[in-house]
């Protein structure tokens, strides 16, 4: 299989030996995180409680995955994403990063997104979201992109929707449309 063509949706996924760095200035933040992530076999092999801390272990350790606060004080969670992309460190200016936020905002969202990150997660999260979100970025087959000064994984989702991405306001509005659509194609039938 290239690398190109990424998993079918019944491969399994072996995650125990992925090298995992979690970066939050939150003791807590680190201790729930790495617990969620061994509840599904992945141990943690770098937790930093800073920006700064995780680039000295970027620069020379590989990663395969990060899990970043975005609300760090210093340098924050998307500062440290953008530098990431940009470094040139290879594979780690690849790897998948997925963000965690206390508060969501639309805006906030569009930073991470515009930063590099693969996704952002809301906290308190469920250790199946953060586990739906691991599984989708190993499937993922976006290209990486550098348009001005984006460097990262294309924005655009080509196939379906990225895991948590449709809101239930947009699900109930779509149900509410096709429900309408079906009462209107039943009074057309009625008055024929």
């Amino acid at each position: 299989m290239s690398a190109l063509e990424g998993l079918r949706e019944s491969a399994v996924i072996n995650l125990t030996g992925a090298v995992t760095m979690i970066v939050d200035d939150s003791p807590f933040g680190l201790d729930i995180t790495a617990s969620a992530l061994l509840g599904f076999g992945i141990k943690t092999r770098y937790a930093c409680h800073s920006a700064a801390e995780a680039i000295e272990i970027l620069k020379d350790h590989p990663v395969d995955l990060l899990v970043v606060d975005t609300e760090m004080p210093d340098m924050d969670g998307y500062e440290l994403v953008r530098w990431l992309r940009r470094s040139g460190l290879d594979p780690n200016a690849f790897a998948p990063v997925i963000m965690t936020a206390t508060h969501v905002r639309r805006s906030r969202v569009t930073e991470a997104r515009d930063c590099g990150a693969n996704f952002v997660i809301t906290k308190p999260f469920s250790a199946a979201g953060l586990l739906e979100r691991i599984v989708f970025v190993a499937r993922d087959t976006r290209p990486f992109l550098e348009v001005g000064d984006y460097f990262g994984p294309d924005r655009r989702f080509r196939e379906g929707n990225a895991p948590g991405e449709e809101r239930r306001a947009d699900v109930l509005r779509k149900l509410r449309h096709a429900a309408d659509k079906a009462a209107a194609a039943a009074l057309t039938e009625q008055g024929e």
